[in-house]
């Protein structure tokens, strides 16, 4: 059976939101508002190892202070789960422990396909936006 993500339910007051498209050796990161429900693009977060690309997000959600952070979860066309799945869902587990902000997961199928039809320069950055876009406008 397919494994998907439930929708998420985010108290009002948590209004900016900084998202992560977790890559290997590049992140994407995007940062968002509810009202606006849009995202703008940040540079992307180029680390060969665990610790530098977690280092490297914190410092971000230092600068940035949002209310909450966003994480893309990606899946086979199918629902069914794969390797990135599991280091992406690391990825947001550990965000949650070292920067003590609520950590939501998206189902980022597809992202990847809409940035790059986008013309977008930072395909990394147009993913992490599209993936805290499609957050915002599950919100009420």
């Amino acid at each position: 059976m397919p494994e998907s993500l439930p929708s998420p339910v985010v108290p009002a007051q948590f209004q900016t939101f900084l998202a992560f498209d977790f890559g290997l050796r590049r992140t994407g990161v995007a940062a968002g508002n509810r009202l606006l429900r849009t995202a703008t693009p940040q540079p992307t977060i180029a680390a060969d190892s665990a610790e530098a690309r977690l280092a490297a997000a914190e410092a971000r959600v230092r600068e940035w202070q949002p209310d909450a952070l966003v994480v893309g979860v990606p899946f086979h066309p199918d629902g069914a789960s794969h390797e990135n799945t599991v280091r992406a869902r690391k990825f947001a587990r550990q965000l949650r422990g070292r920067c003590g902000k609520p950590v939501y997961e998206v189902d980022e199928r597809y992202s990847t396909t809409e940035a790059l039809a986008s013309g977008a320069r930072d395909a990394d950055a147009a993913s992490a936006c599209v993936i805290l876009e499609q957050f915002l406008r599950s919100l009420p």
